[in-house]
């Protein structure tokens, strides 16, 4: 079984710094483009997806979208244990806003946050849910960035070393009881047309 993680696509929050938590930001028009981008690379490679799924917000439902079109997949139902993070407090504000009110240590403070243990334990729950029913299966999941990092950071033990930018591309592979990473934070797709 390999699931192929990604980042949805960019929105204007992404843009001026905004964490979006589960507020329910759209895609921008380059955040679309940057879908189109990952499907055709996925077009070209040899790993075929049996379906998608997304956390059902829109900026990742519309990301899963394009991608499962344009390889003619069936999108799954969104699952809510692929929202990003609930940042409480901190949502909708940039890094100067979030400092300015609540001092540099904010992410310490109880804002109403959810926990790094909630996010990697409903991120592991998912994996797990996802090998049960469909162990055969190759499955492309559209998630967001805060939570993605939790969950890399408990499957990939240490590989995490920089932010996960939007439209990036992991694989992850089960055997036996474990998950190994065969690709992490790839965003070649998007390289290549900017040059």
């Amino acid at each position: 079984m390999q699931i192929g993680l990604v980042r949805h696509g960019l929105t204007d929050w992404n843009a001026v710094g905004k964490i979006q938590g589960q507020t329910d930001i759209p895609l921008n028009e380059e955040g679309r483009n940057q879908a189109r981008l990952l499907g055709e690379r996925l077009l070209q490679e040899s790993c075929r997806w049996d379906f998608a799924i997304s956390s059902g917000l829109s900026r990742a439902e519309e990301t899963a979208k394009i991608i499962s079109s344009m390889l003619n997949i069936p999108l799954a139902p969104p699952d809510n244990r692929l929202r990003e993070r609930r940042y409480g407090q901190v949502e909708g504000l940039t890094a100067e806003e979030r400092e300015s009110r609540f001092g540099a240590d904010w992410h310490l403070q109880d804002l109403g946050q959810e926990s790094d243990i909630e996010l990697q334990s409903r991120g592991l729950v998912f994996l797990d849910d996802m090998w049960h029913k469909h162990p055969d299966a190759n499955i492309l999941v559209v998630s967001h960035g805060g939570f993605l990092a939790q969950l890399y950071k408990l499957v990939c033990r240490g590989v995490l070393s920089e932010r996960i930018g939007n439209l990036s591309f992991t694989v992850l592979e089960r055997k036996d009881d474990d998950w190994s990473p065969l690709l992490f934070n790839c965003t070649k797709h998007l390289l290549t047309k900017q040059s």
